[in-house]
């Protein structure tokens, strides 16, 4: 009988759904239930039986579960998050504003340079988190087709032999740079984290896998949201003219930017990208209870749309003032990144509207090619003139 009403849940704040794998899950979409979950210890990567697990897509990386062992999934994140608390403190992040900025710079100047129509996703878009991500972590910049090969491979949703074998690519990079940071350390976040193993207990092969991990989502989800920002602010000359106006909007128009959907046509899934968390006990929430072992989608993109916490969440707004959105998480699991993501974006935004007060995108907006078969979609290319 219970599983007959789960079948028959599909509406509400919590309801049944199927994967792109094919596989039931629950999707949780308002706003006060996902921060409610994202506190709530009995939710996790992890799950008893990971072979019998249900799977959002076949990769690797996200779609599946991350192990068997609830506590030490627990124990593992607490001593992750403490080292990574340090790496990436306030104070060292607003220490890399004033490079942030010259990158965002030297990145515009150079797009000034050419001849439109540009391809802005691969001139700014990609380069930009991919040269900061480098800088702070200390992986070698020349290097970055070889990881970004991987990181596809790894984000592929419907092959899982090609996503492992980019986890596995990333890995096997990682550990070697890991080493060669063992004899010549740097200023930077893998130097911390092998200088962590000094006081904090963690597996050898943990520091490359958690290194492996920032780089990957260290770069590209930032790429995205520039190329989305570029669509909002291209598509709303109002805007454009304010920011350009008034560059101290720009804190706002970035948060703005992080809440709003892709303001693309035909680019839905069946169920929404997002943090995919298995329950370890039954929980009651919604009006519904979440079966031990189930999968649990936690719908960011729906929370920031929700009615009852954003006015007109449809409309995109930079003078927006009261925006909690749940883009980079809450509590434990907010994004340790956030940080460094809102200075490169700020850097970035801050300049484009008075820099390039005509740009606009140089094909139709429908006819922009989205990467339908990654975990975290994104734009191919993204065609700009001006």
């Amino acid at each position: 009988m219970a599983a007959d009403r789960a079948a028959e849940q599909t509406t509400g704040p919590v309801r049944r759904v199927r994967t792109p794998a094919g596989d039931p899950a629950w999707q949780v979409d308002g706003y006060r239930e996902i921060k409610e979950l994202l506190t709530d210890p009995r939710l996790g990567r992890s799950h008893p039986q990971p072979q019998q697990a249900a799977r959002y897509s076949e990769s690797g990386f996200i779609g599946q579960p991350s192990g068997s062992d609830p506590e030490n999934e627990r124990a593992e994140h607490a001593r992750f998050r403490r080292v990574l608390s340090r790496s990436f403190s306030a104070r060292r992040m607003q220490a890399l504003r004033p490079r942030v900025t010259e990158l965002a710079s030297g990145l515009l100047d150079e797009l000034g340079q050419q001849v439109p129509p540009v391809d802005f996703h691969e001139r700014v878009s990609f380069p930009l988190p991919v040269l900061v991500i480098c800088e702070l972590l200390g992986v070698p910049y020349e290097d970055r087709e070889e990881f970004r090969a991987y990181s596809d491979q790894m984000a592929d949703m419907t092959d899982q032999a090609t996503s492992r074998a980019g986890m596995q690519g990333l890995f096997t990079y990682m550990t070697a740079l890991v080493e060669r940071k063992r004899t010549t350390p740097g200023v930077d976040v893998i130097s911390d984290l092998i200088l962590a193993q000094q006081t904090e207990t963690f597996p050898e092969e943990g520091i490359a896998s958690a290194a492996a991990g920032l780089l990957f989502a260290g770069h590209i989800t930032t790429v995205n949201v520039i190329d989305r920002g570029v669509l909002l602010l291209c598509a709303d000359a109002g805007h454009r003219a304010a920011l350009a106006a008034d560059p101290g909007l720009v804190g706002r128009a970035v948060e703005e930017i992080l809440r709003m959907p892709t303001p693309l046509p035909n680019t839905s899934r069946p169920v929404p990208v997002g943090p995919t968390r298995y329950a370890h006990a039954d929980i009651d929430i919604g009006g519904v209870t979440i079966g031990t072992g189930d999968l649990v989608l936690l719908n960011a993109r729906g929370a920031n749309c929700d009615r009852e916490v954003f006015t007109n969440p449809e409309r995109f707004d930079i003078t927006r003032t009261d925006n909690p959105h749940l883009t980079f998480g809450h509590g434990a699991h907010f994004c340790p990144g956030a940080p460094l993501a809102r200075i490169e974006l700020q850097a970035l935004f801050e300049m484009l509207p008075a820099r390039f007060p005509t740009l606009r995108p140089a094909v139709p907006v429908e006819e922009l090619r989205t990467r339908t078969n990654l975990i975290f979609g994104g734009l191919t290319e993204l065609p700009v003139t001006w």
